[in-house]
């Protein structure tokens, strides 16, 4: 990690020697450089979140009293990062660069990332090469559901909700095409077509069973245009002085997948099948509808999702007959409103339901309060909620979390 860091200063040098630094002229914004001749543009930021959880089980009311129990601490920091990003050549070729520096970011140590961690989260091009037309090559976050492309520093909550934990299709390696066009007046139209490995971010392996993941998502802005990308940013801080809605449709298609998630999860491997075993996949389908309305500090986003295999079984067995995995399948539901106060405090509720099938896992309902206070914007940011987990057939779990955002 220390000679990852150093590299990253020497860059900075070596481009500082030949470009126009700009300081920030206000918290958030990074540092920026600028090439001479104009040839490029560069823009630096750091950001990280410091998280404390508190979580106790709440025993099932069928086994007794229904009370606290089992209760555990942690305190962590849940994300740290570097981001790059700006355009080279051209304000036509733009990029992004993004590594993840904790534990969390980049776990899972596995042969298939050749035994050494996630680092890389972002590493894509995009070039506007007609119009509205451009084209992202790289890795980065697949167009799925919206709740998943909002960037984790502009969350309405601590973090995201089950749904998107559990359905999600997240990062990936590929390319997607990217359109977007007025239909009459302010309605806009957003068109996303994606072409991808299938395996998720940083695998070294390459496609593991012959399968590559298509996905098409289209999005309708029938008010127009949110103020600064509101609609891919929780909680309505630029207080829209008109209504504006966001809807959102994507279709996935992972053929052959062999992570349990799709993008995300344990690989599913039959040691039983030759001297090294193989991957064992199949084809996961999935649907996102969400939604993101905003007025005036008000603000409301809504997503379904729905994960089935192609032959609507989600278990994996070998030659045997012995289960070896488990896709996880079904479908969510996740509601959240919040309303934000003259003096920049917020508050918010979500209501998330996941529905797995049978074999898969239990049903989860879960209703969350969360009180933020935004200092500079989600720049600079104290969050805490408090959830409550009623699982079938299972002990229930109690939560309280607390989380301060530091970007510039």
């Amino acid at each position: 990690m220390k000679k990852l860091v150093a590299l990253i200063f020497l860059v900075l040098v070596t481009q500082l020697g030949n470009a126009q630094v700009e300081l920030p002229t206000k918290f958030g914004k990074g540092i920026q450089v600028y090439g001479k001749d104009s040839s490029f543009y560069m823009r630096f930021g750091m950001r990280f979140q410091n998280l404390f959880t508190n979580e106790w089980a709440v025993e099932d009311e069928t086994g007794g009293s229904g009370g606290l129990e089992d209760y555990s601490s942690n305190f962590l920091i849940r994300r740290a990062r570097f981001k790059f990003d700006g355009y080279a050549y051209t304000p036509k070729l733009k990029y992004k660069f993004e590594l993840g520096l904790t534990n969390r970011d980049n776990g899972g140590v596995a042969p298939e990332f050749n035994d050494g961690p996630k680092l890389i989260l972002d590493a894509f091009i995009v070039y506007n090469f007609y119009k509205n037309l451009s084209i992202k090559v790289g890795q980065g976050k697949l167009p799925g559901n919206r709740e998943r492309v909002i960037s984790s520093g502009n969350l309405q909550f601590v973090d995201r909700s089950r749904v998107n934990s559990r359905f999600n299709i997240d990062r990936d390696f590929g390319l997607t095409l990217l359109n977007h066009h007025t239909i009459s007046g302010n309605f806009i139209m957003k068109e996303f077509i994606s072409f991808s490995q299938g395996e998720g971010r940083d695998v070294t392996e390459g496609n593991l069973v012959n399968g590559f993941c298509y996905t098409f998502r289209t999005e309708f802005l029938p008010m127009g245009k949110f103020k600064s990308k509101g609609d891919y940013s929780g909680s309505d801080l630029k207080r829209e002085p008109k209504p504006k809605l966001a809807i959102g449709i994507t279709y996935d298609i992972n053929e052959n997948a062999v992570r349990e998630r799709g993008q995300n999860g344990s690989f599913i491997f039959d040691e039983l099948i030759g001297t090294e075993g193989v991957y064992v996949g199949k084809t996961l389908q999935t649907i996102f509808i969400d939604a993101m309305f905003k007025y005036q500090g008000f603000s409301f986003m809504g997503e379904f999702a729905d994960k089935q295999t192609s032959d609507n079984d989600p278990v994996v067995t070998n030659e045997l007959g012995e289960e070896i995995g488990t896709f996880y399948t079904g479908s969510g539901l996740n509601l959240s409103v919040g309303y934000l106060l003259k003096n920049n405090w917020e508050v918010a509720a979500r209501y998330t339901v996941i529905n797995p099938d049978e074999a898969v896992s239990n049903n989860e309902t879960e209703y969350t309060f969360g009180l933020s206070r935004f200092i500079v914007g989600h720049k600079l940011k104290i969050q805490t909620d408090l959830s409550y987990r009623d699982v079938t057939d299972r002990n229930d779990l109690f939560s309280w979390r607390v989380q301060m955002d530091l970007h510039f």
